[in-house]
């Protein structure tokens, strides 16, 4: 019947096309928000922490600080993605996990505030990664379960975006409190170490950040509804993901595309390297840290939503080469770039790949797996593209410092080239998701 309506996680959707008013409802828009206050939070916080080393350490070890904390972080947080996402799929629930894992970073990021010592910061910020390791699987699986598959792409690309729009919130929000306390202070920039009155600006403001942290706890308590494994939308096991004995839980392209990931994550260093580049090389003041990160979200927002919601129609696997090719082009200009104004349209730039690739392969992996392993699936893809981060950024670090900046972007240029050569060569399509 075409009055035939059909109830899931707090949205009504007619047999016929369901408007983006309908999707976004329920867990989409509730974890959206969670997403936005916890963004808010970070990035009042994490671009700024490059110029924050330079308080702490000296200025020459700066960088290799900032690769060992992203890569140690980042590593070790990727195991814990692995571990929660199975602890999620053998426990049937996913919102305990996921208020757990936001909780520990709301906790660990404001400390940042009283740290003394580079390390201290290193430390905190591996609490941080910690709590990411731990809500980052069932998340994801959560949102693909409370979504139609045909419009999985879209979901995911609504949930980046809020994600990007609370990082251009909370950038504004340090401008604003940073220009208060430093005044046109806030404009000057040079290569030397942050002053005392910066670094008690910078102080004030990470403490500050505690505040959308603990809105995003609230809106987890009061507005997300757990939804048992292969309970939700289009959950039901695909072909390619299962042989019918069960054995089997993920198909062949699934473990072909987190290969080919891994590949690409070793020449994808952390983005502050970026901004310390930008810091160091055009000798840019806090302001214009801050609005070269504000740049970076923008684009992210802009080609988010559409480039995900395409991948609903084009296939994910054309999508997500189109990225890594814009990928590699960008860095390779971050190799040659040599006036300021380049690198922020190099930065508009590069928010083109998260558009194309952030939605898709979130939606890739969702469409090769069943629902009842889902947070298993997103564990191992989360997990192996981060356990990466660590050799990743140390290799970037020691090209950096051996060779210098623009070998190490070259790097990163030539591994995003062999990837998307694989990923063309060896992953099968399948007319329906990829």
């Amino acid at each position: 019947m075409a009055g035939t309506i059909r109830r899931f996680d707090g949205w009504s959707a007619m047999k016929n096309e369901p408007t983006w008013r309908d999707i976004l409802r329920g867990n989409i828009l509730a974890m959206g928000l969670v997403s936005l206050f916890t963004d808010m939070s970070s990035e009042m916080i994490f671009p700024l922490l490059p110029i924050f080393f330079t308080g702490l350490v000296p200025v020459g070890t700066a960088a290799l600080y900032v690769g060992l904390m992203e890569g140690v972080a980042e590593s070790t947080a990727s195991l814990l993605k692995i571990i929660s996402g199975h602890i999620s799929d053998k426990l049937g629930k996913r919102k305990a996990l996921v208020a757990t894992g936001y909780g520990l970073s709301t906790i660990g990021r404001p400390l940042m505030a009283v740290a003394a010592a580079g390390w201290h910061v290193v430390a905190l910020r591996f609490l941080d990664r910690v709590g990411k390791g731990i809500r980052t699987a069932p998340r994801d699986a959560l949102i693909s379960d409370s979504v139609d598959a045909k419009y999985r792409g879209f979901g995911f690309g609504f949930h980046r975006a809020m994600d990007h729009s609370g990082a251009i919130i909370g950038s504004l929000l340090a401008v604003a409190i940073l220009y208060a306390q430093l005044g046109y202070g806030i404009w000057s920039g040079s290569t030397a170490a942050a002053t005392d009155r910066e670094m008690h600006a910078l102080r004030f403001l990470f403490g500050l950040a505690l505040i959308p942290g603990l809105l995003s706890i609230l809106t987890i308590w009061k507005s997300v509804r757990e939804i048992r494994p292969g309970k939700g939308i289009h959950s039901a096991k695909p072909p390619s993901a299962t042989n019918p004995s069960g054995h089997q839980k993920f198909s062949k392209r699934f473990h072909v595309f987190i290969g080919i990931l891994v590949l690409f994550a070793l020449g994808n260093s952390s983005d502050l390297f970026i901004v310390f580049y930008a810091k160091t090389r055009f000798q840019l003041g806090l302001l214009q840290v801050i609005g070269l990160w504000i740049t970076l979200h923008v684009s992210k927002i802009v080609f988010g939503i559409p480039g995900s919601a395409l991948s609903d129609r084009l296939g994910r696997r054309p999508l997500i080469v189109a990225g890594w090719l814009v990928y590699a082009t960008v860095y390779l200009g971050f190799a040659g770039v040599n006036s300021g104004f380049l690198m922020f349209l190099l930065v508009a730039a590069y928010g083109v790949y998260y558009g194309l690739t952030e939605g898709a392969e979130k939606a890739l992996v969702a469409d090769l797996v069943p629902g009842t392993h889902r947070a298993r699936a997103f564990g191992l893809y989360h997990g192996a593209v981060g356990i990466a981060a660590l050799p990743a950024s140390i290799i970037f670090g020691l090209i950096w410092r051996g060779y210098g900046p623009a070998a190490a972007f070259g790097f990163g240029a030539c591994l995003a080239g062999v990837a998307v050569i694989l990923l063309m060569v060896f992953l099968s399509l399948s007319p329906r998701s990829e």
